[in-house]
């Protein structure tokens, strides 16, 4: 739980009492640990294992969020808000997670200043994405967009990209890039065998390579 930004700067005693707070659980692979529209009465620490967060629209549309690999906190802003929950999770595989009462959540950050200031900042950096995601849709084209989402797989900073060749490091569907880049499967995939040919990307079995990173980095407008 340290290696996360969260606790990154409160004190060792202050995390153990925390740790102890909650409870592991396993969640098989195909098991859900929560559905949109629930009330959000927990808080999750994924410690092993790899979750799925996706929405339905009221027009059915599944919308795929992201995927969640450890160390990471999830399912804290339903809490937080005191509203029902935005996401579906689902274990991708075999999931060892930890689980707390949302009022222990809660009281932990009202006695750990570090712990809510990096909070605040994690909530910052969410509003900059939602903020960053609707200006690609206004400003950026589908194909754009669509490499823009490939480049965000492998690095956490636009600032910082990888050398040609980086793998994505999960299994991503044309579906799953369709939702993140938010356009049709169809022209998504259609966006990709063009990338494909042009040496733009790969495929590696099931996993893509950005064979040329400051190609789709020039397509992303970076």
């Amino acid at each position: 739980m340290r290696r996360t930004p969260l606790l990154g700067e409160v004190d060792d005693a202050a995390v153990e009492a925390f740790a102890t707070s909650g409870v592991m659980q396993l969640f098989r692979k195909g098991t859900y640990l929560l559905h949109q529209g629930d009330e959000g009465t927990d808080v999750f620490f994924l410690w092993r294992g790899r979750i799925e967060l996706s929405s339905v629209s009221s027009t059915g549309h599944r919308q795929l969020h992201t995927r969640i690999d450890p160390p990471q906190f999830f399912g804290e802003f339903s809490v937080l808000g005191q509203m029902p929950r935005s996401v579906t999770a689902l274990a991708l595989e075999d999931s060892e997670v930890w689980v707390v009462p949302g009022d222990r959540y809660l009281g932990f950050l009202e006695t750990e200043p570090a712990a809510s200031r990096a909070m605040l900042r994690v909530l910052a950096r969410q509003i900059h994405a939602h903020e960053a995601f609707v200006e690609d849709l206004l400003h950026l084209d589908l194909k754009g967009r669509v490499a823009k989402r490939l480049l965000s797989l492998v690095t956490a900073s636009f600032e910082d990209l990888p050398p040609d060749g980086a793998i994505v490091p999960s299994i991503v569907t044309h579906a799953d890039l369709a939702s993140l880049s938010g356009g049709s499967r169809e022209n998504v995939t259609r966006i990709l065998s063009e990338f494909q040919r042009r040496g733009l990307v790969a495929r590696d079995g099931r996993r893509y390579v950005l064979r040329d990173i400051r190609g789709l980095a020039r397509l992303a407008g970076l």
